[in-house]
């Protein structure tokens, strides 16, 4: 008679048990990294929006910065300075009736331009696309002793403001003077 030998054989692997604990345990890794991970990718979408703005507000101030002080200075440059002699400086802020950006020829016909989000244009009209969601506000006014407040004496200098706001809601303000000179 033939002997029976038992075999044992030992089984190797995960019980149920141990799989869904272990899908918990992952679970939660994941969601406590997706919070981590969340507001860096926010922020770094922040800082190209940031740069963008800065490079908007750069161009639009180098454009206001090229135009005559005033409506009666001298466009060429410096020659005729209003407050000297018989000319007097303008003490109206904003455009003259009729002007549009195109034909903008003094720092305070930008006083109230003002750009909603996907309306940014240059100074030609044209939109600009890479600015959809931005806005922009500029503002224009005297300000005599340079403290950043607007004051009376529109002879001496003027404070140009543009203030960007990107698409997550940041609003960015870059200001400059304008001597009369």
């Amino acid at each position: 008679m033939p002997s029976r030998h038992s075999y044992s054989v030992s089984q190797k692997g995960f019980t149920l048990i141990e799989l869904i604990v272990g899908m918990v345990v992952l679970g939660i890794s994941f969601s406590v990294l997706t919070t981590l991970i969340h507001p860096v990718a926010q922020q770094s979408g922040d800082q190209l929006h940031q740069v963008r703005a800065a490079e908007l507000a750069q161009s639009v101030l180098n454009e206001i910065q090229n135009k005559a002080f005033d409506e009666n200075s001298d466009m060429a440059g410096g020659r005729v300075r209003c407050g000297e002699k018989s000319t007097s400086c303008s003490s109206s802020m904003g455009p003259e009736a009729g002007e549009t950006r195109a034909v903008f020829n003094d720092v305070d016909d930008y006083h109230g331009l003002n750009y909603s989000a996907g309306t940014i244009r240059n100074s030609q009209g044209q939109l600009l696309d890479l600015y959809i969601g931005y806005q922009m506000n500029i503002t224009v006014c005297n300000d005599a002793n340079y403290d950043g407040t607007c004051s009376g004496d529109s002879q001496t200098a003027k404070l140009i403001t543009v203030t960007i706001t990107t698409p997550t809601d940041f609003s960015m303000s870059f200001s400059t003077y304008r001597a009369n000179f």
